[in-house]
C-alpha cells in the first residue's frame, strides 16, 4: 500500500515536472550526443563540405521549433566555413510519444476517500475513479547537410544560409534568454 502511494505521488510529480519544464533552448548538446535524454544539437563532419547534423528537444519543444533549430545550426556552419547555401539530404524528424495516466479519487473528502476505501474494501463502490491521461511528444531531427559556394542551385532541398540565418534569428531561444 505504501509503495502504492509513493509510486503514484512520484508519477504525479514527474507529469507535473515535465508539464512545466521548459523548451530546449538552441545550444549544443553535452554529453554523449547517442544518449536519449541528449538535448540540443550536435554536428558530425563527414566529409570536407558535408554534416551530419542531429536537434533533439524535450516534451515541451514542438516539432516546428526542433526543425528550425536545425536549418539554424546548417545555415550557422555554412557561414563559418565560408560557404553560401547548402541543401539536406536524408531529412528525417522523429516523434516520440509518451502517454501518462493519473486516477484521482472522486470523492476525496468522503469518509477519509482512498485510505477508508481501501481499507473497507469497497473499491469502485462509490464511484469510479476519474482518469486524466496526458500524452507528451518529443521531436528529434536529423539530415546529412552539403554545403556549397556561389549560387544556390535550384533545388527545393537547397537554402541560402544568411537568408535562412537572418529568418530564423529572432525565433532562436538561447539557455539563459527568454522568448522573444
Amino acid at each position: 500500500m505504501r509503495k502504492m502511494m509513493i509510486g503514484a505521488a512520484l508519477g504525479v510529480s514527474l507529469v507535473t515536472l515535465a508539464a512545466c519544464a521548459t523548451p530546449t533552448p538552441y545550444q549544443p548538446v553535452t554529453g554523449d550526443p547517442s544518449s536519449s535524454l541528449a538535448r540540443g544539437y550536435s554536428d558530425q563532419r563527414i566529409e570536407a563540405n558535408r554534416y551530419r547534423l542531429k536537434f533533439s528537444g524535450n516534451s515541451s519543444t514542438s516539432r516546428e521549433t526542433v526543425e528550425d533549430y536545425m536549418l539554424y545550426r546548417a545555415a550557422e556552419l555554412a557561414l563559418e566555413n565560408g560557404y553560401d547555401w547548402f541543401s539536406l539530404v536524408g531529412r528525417n524528424t522523429k516523434e516520440d510519444r509518451t502517454t501518462s495516466t493519473t486516477y484521482r479519487d472522486p470523492f476525496p473528502r468522503l469518509y477519509g476517500g482512498f485510505y477508508y476505501r481501501y481499507y473497507r474494501g469497497a473499491w469502485g463502490s462509490w464511484g469510479a475513479w476519474e482518469e486524466d491521461q496526458t500524452t507528451f511528444y518529443r521531436y528529434e531531427t536529423s539530415a546529412e547537410v552539403i554545403f556549397g559556394k556561389g549560387e544556390k542551385p535550384n533545388d527545393p532541398n537547397a537554402y541560402d544560409a544568411r537568408e535562412v540565418k537572418q529568418n530564423l534569428d529572432p525565433r532562436i531561444v538561447r539557455p539563459g534568454t527568454e522568448r522573444r
